[in-house]
């Protein structure tokens, strides 16, 4: 069960987080009103209600999680987000980290290869107010070919090494924000495409993620 109430207790909490998020070092004040107008208790089991706004990592379906406020807000400012961007995520999750994209303008094509996620995020309860947000079922390492070239990709789960196919479909100059598995840790790469088809990096904090995996899993 889930709770689509958002109380003024909720949005004190919501302030609270933003408030901490700033202190951590997030300075992409449309970052921070993203994170201050979504709900972060939609996403979550009614059960975490009144610890939702709490800067931690919950259990979502299917060994998954959604992520801690830091890393998506981390994430999300290095991506440098403008109105009308393509961005490809790959790993939907909760939903929560397409949210904040879709929040600031982008148009997000996320892909989840958990086939029950992706049943259960049919039902997204922000549907109707995020119509650009479009949902997949597949490999994250395959990308969306269709749909290319984006102008950012993020990938919200453990990197094993860098997806050849993803860095084709980013455009010339586009951001790919990529958290690279380090063995007990992740490091966080921001990756910019070059006019040859390779890409410089940038190397930022080290995170904790689940895993990216090859593959669809479910029937």
């Amino acid at each position: 069960m889930k709770n689509y109430t958002d109380t003024y207790q909720y949005k004190g909490l919501r302030k609270q987080l933003v408030d901490q998020l700033r202190k951590k070092g997030i300075t992409d004040e449309n970052v921070l009103t993203a994170i201050n107008n979504i709900p972060r208790h939609f996403f979550l089991d009614s059960a975490f209600s009144k610890i939702a706004y709490e800067d931690r990592a919950f259990p979502i379906a299917e060994g998954q999680t959604i992520s801690q406020p830091y890393t998506v807000a981390y994430q999300t400012q290095l991506l440098e987000i403008k109105p009308y961007d393509k961005v490809l995520e790959i790993g939907t999750g909760s939903v929560y980290q397409a949210s904040v994209l879709a929040e600031m303008g982008a148009k997000v094509f996320t892909i989840e290869r958990q086939k029950k996620l992706f049943e259960q995020n049919k039902l997204f309860i922000f549907k109707s107010k995020y119509p650009n947000i479009k949902f997949f079922y597949g490999d994250g390492f395959e990308g969306l070919p269709t749909f290319a070239p984006f102008d950012k990709v993020i990938i919200t789960a453990a990197a094993p090494y860098v997806p050849p196919k993803l860095i084709q479909q980013l455009k010339t100059g586009g951001y790919m924000v990529i958290p690279i598995d380090l063995g007990p840790f992740q490091q966080m790469l921001r990756l910019t495409k070059l006019a040859d088809g390779t890409y410089s990096e940038e190397r930022f904090e080290n995170f904790s993620f689940v895993p990216m995996l090859e593959g669809k899993s479910g029937n």
